[in-house]
């Protein structure tokens, strides 16, 4: 697949889910592709991930639960692509169809909602955050909440737009398929609890390889990102980053997590609850200021921004390096 079809491609998408996001009536109409996979992956774990069976019997029922999802997303995004390009105006639905894989307008607003919430009361931002993260909402205070959002937001600004970005831009729609396959596998059976700690084992990990080199893209667009955002601070990003990333659970959200608390000043991550289960996590932007406020998030919020116009930006020029 040519690399100057597959950049342009991912431009596009990026810019037209920008703008229009996924339309609503789509949404009430046909659902979403990534809810096309969860139900596939649900049918799968309640199919042939059994109580009954042994750990080594689940581990190779995972494996086959990724292998089927990885292909059936690759050629459901490879053949969606080759059949749009032969229509009039096919570039634009093809990159229309690689929109949908992308998440930059539907993060921001759901962050959004949550420093909307905080500023109304803290039910109404604990009820937001929850739509966002998996602890807890219950026993989060206002900082909690606050520190929720924003490591949601950098968390996802990884997994939700760098990462289908930098696989689209490899492999055109069906790479972006195939991440977004992934990725979801790793949201819904990529647990460590006693169901899934044999059958996701493999997304788990495929998911963390894949999301390797984007964490890192991720935290680096934050750190530049941070230059054009008035408060914010691209040195502190970087020794944050540098600092900071090791120390969490995951060996990939610490980088945009830390690169972005390093640049607003504050310190997210920490202790967490998850399921009535304490969580100690390091502190991403240790010595930073703990108790977090709505308006951090708005901070957060431009910092994102701008952090996404630099992703967006670097693929332009890319992209245009590579047709010339």
């Amino acid at each position: 697949m040519a690399l100057d079809l597959t950049l342009g491609l991912t431009l596009a998408a990026l810019l037209i889910e920008a703008v229009i996001g996924y339309p609503r009536i789509l949404l009430e109409r046909a659902g979403h592709p990534v809810m096309w996979m969860g139900r596939l992956i649900a049918a799968l774990d309640r199919e042939i991930n059994l109580d009954t069976d042994s750990p080594r019997h689940r581990r190779i029922a995972g494996v086959a639960t990724l292998v089927l999802i990885v292909a059936l997303a690759g050629t459901a995004g490879f053949v969606t692509q080759k059949l749009l390009l032969m229509l009039p105006l096919g570039f634009l639905y093809a990159a229309f169809a690689g929109s949908t894989l992308l998440a930059q307008r539907s993060l921001h607003q759901y962050v959004a909602r949550v420093a909307d919430g905080l500023e109304e009361s803290l039910e109404a931002g604990r009820r937001a955050v929850s739509h966002i993260v998996g602890r807890d909402p219950d026993k989060l205070d206002e900082g909690g909440v606050a520190r929720a959002a924003i490591e949601s937001l950098a968390e996802n600004f990884s997994d939700g737009v760098v990462a289908p970005a930098l696989w689209m831009g490899v492999g055109g729609v069906a790479g972006g398929a195939i991440y977004k396959a992934v990725n979801t596998a790793d949201s819904m059976i990529g647990h460590k609890d006693i169901r899934h700690t044999d059958f996701g084992w493999a997304s788990a990990r495929f998911d963390d390889l894949v999301n390797l080199p984007a964490s890192r893209l991720a935290g680096m667009a934050v750190v530049i990102g941070a230059i054009f955002v008035r408060g914010a601070s691209a040195r502190a990003a970087w020794t944050a980053m540098r600092r900071d990333a090791a120390k969490h659970r995951s060996p990939n959200a610490g980088w945009p997590e830390a690169a972005m608390a390093g640049a607003l000043g504050i310190a997210i991550a920490g202790p967490r609850h998850y399921g009535g289960k304490l969580s100690v996590d390091g502190l991403m932007g240790e010595g930073g200021r703990y108790e977090c406020t709505s308006a951090d998030i708005r901070r957060a919020l431009a910092l994102y921004r701008a952090a996404d116009g630099v992703v967006v930006g670097a693929l332009a020029i890319l992209t245009l390096a590579v047709v010339i």
